[in-house]
């Protein structure tokens, strides 16, 4: 799967009875606009990566007020992420095999209407029990959402522009972050309301995801994996016998587990710090989080882009390295201003690391489970990063903000670079294609997106 393109390959990719897809990937269509379907397909998956931060966020954000109400210490009320996050996988799992089995389309429609309603549940929580119980349900449904959009999206976009749009797909996560500390700022520190209706509002753009998402055609690419495995008579369990897709999957993990610890360490207790360690009002803390996920967008769509040129791992090792001399001026800087330019700088370089992912991932999973090779591997990795936030707790607690932050940011940052640089890539690789199936090179190939 990872070698060059056999005669029979490039013979295949060839065919007179090429798809939309594949015309838009010629060299002169490279610069037309999405197809209305395409547009959709990426519209909803940006939606609803976006639902999935700003609800998981909303707790990251409130999380000392919970805690207050419920009447429990902030290491145990932290621990609700790490349900939501160690649930994942479960739902990745569950919604990843319906997705290569039956399509992208439906099991992304339940999954978007199941976390939405559990979401808007969580405002009506009455104790600390229930709420714990709502985020675990609320993770399966998050479980779900990336893999099956991620995957659905960068089915349907053309490979020579993947690099842009996953680095603008990845950072609908900080920009669902993003409305979350403006919908915080507003309702906490503008009208004084509860927490409660934070978690409220966020049945609106789950909504609009949902209305999207119905309009979106099935993937392409879906349907004639779907063939070719009917064809042979393959099934899930017999492609993952194939040694080398069970290790691509177990390094995979590894690489998911050490972004997901760079991600949430250099963010969920950030909000936490400037409040409780620095002592800025909840106010200026929001502004600085509002300007830092700014910087996570620019960074993750320009870097996103930049990959389809220079390559995937190759951004993702200039991100990893360029974050360690930022991390004295992210994590023990004192006033607003170096605050700013510090969480700045950390979020541009975290985040354009991540912009590569979306693309990254997906190429390199197999077209027969691409609904569950990447969602599975991502949240698993996911999973095993969960402890983060109550581990950077329990170290502020002892040693201070600066130096849990520093202590788990700067060996992750390593880590990031030394996998990505030991790992393969398959930027720009056809899906649909034989170079892109785990089926034997002899299996009749369907369309060829």
């Amino acid at each position: 799967m990872e070698g060059g393109r056999t005669e029979a390959q490039t013979g295949a990719a060839s065919r007179p009875e090429e798809s939309e897809a594949m015309t838009l990937t010629d060299a002169p269509s490279e610069r037309r606009p999405l197809t209305p379907d395409q547009r959709s397909s990426f519209l909803a998956a940006f939606l609803g990566w976006s639902m999935d931060a700003f609800d998981y966020f909303l707790v990251v954000l409130v999380y000392a007020d919970i805690a207050k109400e419920f009447h429990v210490s902030l290491t145990t009320l932290a621990f609700l992420t790490t349900a939501t996050l160690v649930m994942r996988p479960v739902g990745a799992f569950i919604f990843g095999l319906w997705a290569d089995r039956s399509g992208r389309r439906i099991p992304l429609i339940v999954d978007v209407s199941f976390y939405s309603v559990v979401g808007f549940l969580c405002a009506f929580a009455p104790n600390y029990t229930v709420l714990l119980v709502l985020r675990v349900l609320y993770g399966i449904g998050m479980g779900g959402e990336w893999g099956l959009g991620a995957a659905l999206a960068m089915e349907k976009i053309p490979p020579a522009r993947r690099g842009f749009y996953s680095g603008v797909l990845q950072e609908g996560y900080s920009v669902g972050y993003l409305v979350a500390s403006v919908a915080y700022l507003v309702v906490h520190s503008v009208l004084g309301l509860s927490w409660r209706w934070l978690f409220a509002l966020s049945i609106i753009p789950a909504f609009i995801s949902l209305m999207i998402r119905a309009r979106v055609r099935e993937s392409e690419v879906w349907e004639g994996a779907r063939e070719r495995r009917a064809a042979s008579s393959t099934s899930v369990r017999q492609i993952f016998a194939n040694a080398t897709i069970w290790r691509r999957f177990i390094f995979l993990i590894f690489l998911m587990t050490a972004f997901n610890w760079m991600s949430h360490g250099t963010q969920d207790i950030y909000p936490t710090f400037l409040k409780e360690g620095i002592g800025l009002t909840p106010g200026t803390a929001t502004w600085i989080v509002i300007g830092y996920n700014i910087g996570a967008i620019l960074g993750g769509t320009a870097v996103g882009a930049m990959s389809e040129r220079f390559g995937r791992r190759r951004m993702i090792v200039i991100c990893a390295l360029l974050g360690l001399p930022v991390i004295p001026l992210f994590a023990y800087s004192t006033t607003v201003g170096m605050l700013v330019l510090g969480s700045f700088l950390m979020q541009v370089l975290v985040q354009g690391a991540w912009g590569v992912i979306p693309a990254h991932l997906t190429e390199l999973s197999p077209d027969e489970i691409r609904g569950f090779y990447p969602g599975v591997t991502y949240q698993l990795g996911n999973c095993l990063a969960a402890f983060n936030l109550p581990i950077q707790q329990a170290l502020a607690k002892s040693h201070g903000y600066p130096f849990a932050l520093a202590v788990t940011i700067g060996p992750v940052l390593v880590a990031v670079a030394v996998l990505s640089a030991l790992g393969s890539e398959a930027r720009g690789v056809h899906f649909g294609s034989r170079e892109s199936s785990a089926l034997p090179a002899g299996t009749r190939a369907g369309p060829n997106p």
